[in-house]
């Protein structure tokens, strides 16, 4: 593709050695993915600096060189272009590489603390019932129509975004639905893409390790708002105090969605239990598959979306009640002995609460409820004694362990946690490191009819310690115990 096409509606500040045809066969942040006629673009990351490896680029075949400061050595035979913001850049270059493939389908992108992976997923898997051809970035993974491929980010970066789409597009998907995260916002690998609708879930407390401040995240968030087309719409929950926020400023169609308010889509909950829902969603009763006050609100903005998209209202409530659970949320199973175990994703304070007061709400009094839970390493520290303190509040007994302590001392983490235990409930709290024996551990204490949850690590199969990846899956361990019990 020719360079000049690459840098269409590209502000660039300084042009060396420029040529009327330049042909690039590839984009690259990363150089060691740079072959022969790459246009490299040199981003300032959170730990790395690609201004550090324009030399390494050109050695290996780049032709090209987009980056906001020029390097010392300047070589004849290749193009500089000098931009304000790289990251701005690689989504633009991005889009116009491979023919802006989010304006060839509906694209709706879901961001929030909590929800993002279930609203997502679950309209991916609505659509597909639907009968669309429907694609899914998510945290758990991509999907192209019904093939499958790996996720590394919440939101990848601008070039996988584009690859994907254009592969989509390729393939005669006609929907899209997409995680939008606070990192993706803020890096701007979403810059660039032509949305349909977005989705504001809620905003709780996570990620001020990178974000610093909670107005700092939330003003992040509000940023996917105010870059929406007037040809789109915007969804805000309104049982979230922020919800109004994130549409100040936005030139979409405003829509909203709510349990507790007045809203465009309205949602209630007239029956419950660990089959599911009764809800009534806008004067409709509809029985669903899916637990939990969180997830009655996931299914009022999913509804909300379809009938934005123009749904009819009786195919669309058949649908929602044929929806499973996402792979790691609210998963739950009884064991032979009527010991129900459930696993979820829950990594926040909010969302740690919201499946535990779920389960105590669907239980009866003399249940015990066993909660199993860790905190990621190399991340937001001031949310570990928060979420001790939550686990310890609406649970019988608690076992703090690990998740991905990543390069933190583990034991560190959990004196983290251990700080959220008041000194009258240190009774009914143990610390275990070893995940595994700390799920094995919580089964054994369990009796018929209590409920052991396993929270934090959900869909994920492995644990990273010290930067390697083992395989581990809390589904895995809980169903192997069990099974043992049994015996």
């Amino acid at each position: 593709m020719e360079l000049k096409e690459i840098l269409e509606k590209v502000t660039v500040l300084e042009a060396i050695n420029f040529k009327e045809k330049v042909e690039v066969s590839a984009i690259a942040f990363d150089s060691r993915k740079v072959t022969e006629d790459t246009l490299f673009i040199a981003q300032r990351g959170v730990h790395v600096d690609g201004h550090d490896y324009i030399a390494k680029a050109i050695a290996l075949g780049a032709n090209v060189i987009v980056c906001e400061i020029l390097p010392k050595e300047i070589l004849a035979s290749v193009v500089y272009i000098v931009v304000e913001n790289a990251d701005k850049t690689l989504a633009l270059v991005a889009a116009n590489f491979y023919g802006h493939p989010s304006g060839k389908l509906k694209l709706v992108g879901v961001t929030g603390t909590n929800g993002k992976t279930t609203v997502a997923s679950l309209l991916y898997q609505l659509f597909q019932l639907l009968g669309y051809k429907t694609g899914l970035l998510s945290t758990v993974k991509i999907k192209v129509g019904a093939k499958e491929y790996p996720a590394t980010h919440t939101t990848p970066d601008s070039l996988t975004i584009n690859k994907y789409l254009a592969e989509m597009v390729a393939n005669g998907v006609t929907y899209c639905f997409m995680e939008v995260s606070s990192h993706g916002i803020h890096q701007s690998r979403t810059y660039a893409l032509d949305f349909d609708g977005g989705v504001f879930t809620n905003l709780t407390h996570d990620h001020l390790d990178y974000h610093k401040t909670f107005s700092e995240y939330r003003d992040v968030k509000k940023v996917f708002f105010d870059e929406l087309g007037k040809q789109a719409f915007a969804l805000t929950n309104l049982d979230d105090k922020n919800g109004s926020f994130m549409l100040q400023n936005s030139k979409a169609s405003k829509k909203s969605y709510a349990q507790k308010t007045l809203a465009d889509y309205r949602v209630k909950i007239v029956e419950k239990s660990f089959l599911g829902m009764l809800l009534v969603v806008n004067n409709q009763e509809v029985w669903v598959q899916l637990v939990g006050g969180f997830n009655a609100s996931n299914l009022a903005a999913i509804y909300g979306v379809a009938s934005e998209l123009g749904v009819e209202e009786e195919e669309l409530l058949i649908a929602l009640s044929q929806l499973k659970s996402v792979d790691g949320r609210f998963q739950y199973q009884v064991s032979s002995a009527g010991i129900v175990s459930v696993v979820d994703y829950a990594h926040t304070p909010d969302a740690l609460k919201n499946i535990l007061s779920t389960i105590r709400d669907i239980v009866q009094l003399e249940t015990n409820i066993i909660t199993v839970v860790g905190c990621g390493g190399d991340r937001d520290k001031t949310k570990r004694p928060k979420m001790a303190a939550i686990a310890m509040e609406f649970s019988d007994q608690v076992i703090l362990t690990s998740d991905n302590p990543r390069t933190e001392d583990p034991m560190c983490i959990l004196e983290d946690m251990e700080a959220g235990v008041a000194e009258e409930d240190v009774s009914r709290v143990l610390s275990i490191l070893d995940r595994k024996q700390a799920i094995k551990t919580a089964c054994k204490l369990a009796k018929k009819g209590d409920v052991v949850l396993v929270a934090g690590k959900g869909h994920e199969t492995y644990q990273e310690i010290n930067g390697e990846r083992t395989h581990f899956d809390d589904k895995e361990i809980l169903i192997e115990t069990f099974q043992i019990l049994k015996k």
